[in-house]
């Protein structure tokens, strides 16, 4: 996901944003399509409607991302989008403990993302936007795994978010008559969205939709020790004291599940 993002953010300067965007639906469906080949069921009825809704509200949550890192600061981006998530645990929470570690996962992410206001009220709009279909994302994922469609509903759902979104190829000009710059596209589309979307599937028919929000948590906590480790970037003391807050919470909440479960 992280190298998804950072071949977007090079790709920013060549395209505009919601023409990244549009290109890494494009090259998502059609690695997808590829290797899945989905069948004809996968093509009709409620199996069709749902992954063609799930296609277009993520891919219209990436446009809406990249808009938002265009005109604010990435820390402030991460932590409006991070509502969304946190809503959706919220609604699935049940006990004291639930609260508590939604809590701590909350503050952790809000200090490690550094939020500083940019003053651009579009920019917020978009990251607001973001958070909302991110909780959509989570909940429509969920009900692709539980129906078992999987991959193939991902490929069915990016073919149409490619069609549905085809007026932001508009801004993708310069790609067509550069090899490097498809190849670029292409590869934001299987880096940040085959393969970590195809791993949320896979962890999404195991555990609950609140439990994933707030696993989602891990992202910025990767993010700081990624930039630590290949960018010899030192995370500060405040940021240090998110990942434990995440840390602390996510362990509290997967203590009180494990507790819950039955003796082998």
């Amino acid at each position: 996901m992280y190298l998804g993002a950072a071949v977007a953010v090079w790709l920013f300067a060549e395209v505009d944003p919601a023409g990244v965007a549009w290109l890494r639906t494009l090259g998502a469906a059609l690695v997808l399509l590829a290797w899945r080949r989905p069948g004809r069921l996968a093509w009709r009825g409620r199996a069709f409607w749902l992954a063609a809704v799930y296609g277009v509200v993520t891919a219209g949550m990436n446009v809406v991302f990249y808009e938002a890192i265009a005109r604010l600061p990435l820390g402030t981006v991460v932590a409006l989008e991070f509502v969304g998530p946190v809503l959706v645990a919220a609604f699935g929470s049940r006990t004291r403990r639930d609260v508590a570690a939604l809590a701590l996962v909350g503050c952790g992410v809000f200090l490690i993302a550094d939020v500083r206001w940019a003053g651009s009220t579009l920019g917020v709009l978009f990251a607001l936007s973001a958070a909302a279909l991110w909780a959509g994302y989570i909940l429509l994922g969920k009900r692709l795994a539980d129906d078992g469609l999987g991959l193939d509903g991902m490929a069915v759902g990016f073919t149409v978010a490619t069609v549905v979104l085809a007026p932001l190829a508009w801004g993708t000009g310069p790609v067509w008559t550069s090899p490097r710059l498809l190849l670029l596209g292409i590869g934001v589309g299987v880096a940040a969205t085959v393969v970590p979307y195809a791993l949320d599937q896979i962890v999404l028919r195991r555990l609950g939709q609140a439990s994933f929000a707030l696993l989602l948590a891990l992202l910025p906590v990767t993010a700081t020790v990624v930039g630590l480790v290949v960018l010899r970037q030192v995370p500060t003391l405040t940021e240090a004291l998110g990942i434990l807050a995440v840390v602390g919470g996510l362990t509290l909440r997967s203590r009180r599940r494990n507790a819950k479960r039955p003796p082998a």
